[in-house]
């Protein structure tokens, strides 16, 4: 276990999965499912906080599977799944500017008909102008995770935590959707993590986060104000990393 003094953040790169805005369906979007994850990234703005978002595309295309199913190239199959996390962005977006927040969404590939190109010193000039800034397409690049994208844009951004909500209220020993006696950590080392084995982000992106010392805050999205209490200091989910 590890000390950890939370504080009001600043600045958070908050990492959805494609599949939150299917509303439980899988696939597709539901407009209920974007309106509710809207409302929660606004809070999360309302309280001043200057926040960045990387939704995944699951719900869409994951490239993974359709290459290990065999009769596609892992690097085209991974350019569909970022074509993926755009239309989740233009949904996205489209429900927060319903709700009165101006947003702008930055792809890391060129689709100028529907948002701006990702240009680090233009995103964070949105987010000081109190913008939610929503980064899709992943890094660019095939074989990377937007786990990987959601950290890398978050070191970018000078972010001070990385948000992950997910389908659990924060990291466990096993799975706790299969096993009843699992234990949930509030809070875990990079170091701890590793040894333990817990699956909290892909390689790739939790070795960024523990090189950087970025902190990783994991959170159920399903808990309403999850992400706005986090962005408050207040304990919840699970601390990965160093004394905040």
């Amino acid at each position: 276990m590890i000390p950890v003094l939370r504080k009001k953040l600043d600045r958070v790169l908050l990492k959805l999965s494609g599949e939150a805005l299917s509303g439980g369906q899988g696939q597709g979007i539901d407009p209920a499912a974007a309106r509710y994850i809207a409302e929660e990234v606004v809070a999360v703005h309302k309280e001043g906080v200057q926040a960045a978002v990387v939704v995944g595309g699951g719900n869409f295309v994951r490239g993974r599977i359709l290459h290990e199913a065999g009769g596609m190239d892992q690097a085209v199959a991974d350019s569909m799944g970022m074509l993926g996390t755009i239309i989740n962005g233009v949904a996205l977006q489209e429900a927060i500017e319903r709700l009165g927040v101006p947003s702008r969404l930055m792809s890391a590939i060129n689709v100028q008909a529907v948002c701006e190109p990702f240009i680090r010193r233009r995103a964070l000039r949105h987010l000081e102008k109190g913008r939610i800034v929503i980064l899709a397409a992943g890094t660019g690049n095939p074989f990377f995770t937007t786990d990987t994208a959601g950290v890398l844009r978050a070191l970018e951004i000078g972010a001070e935590a990385v948000i992950k909500a997910t389908r659990v209220d924060g990291v466990y020993d096993k799975d706790p959707r299969k096993h009843d006696d699992a234990t949930r950590y509030d809070a875990v080392s990079f170091e701890e993590a590793i040894n333990r084995q817990l699956a909290v982000m892909d390689q790739t992106a939790f070795t960024l986060c523990r090189e950087h010392n970025l902190p990783i805050i994991v959170l159920s999205l399903q808990e309403q104000g999850a992400m706005k209490k986090a962005v408050m200091g207040e304990p919840i989910g699970t601390w990965v990393g160093g004394e905040s």
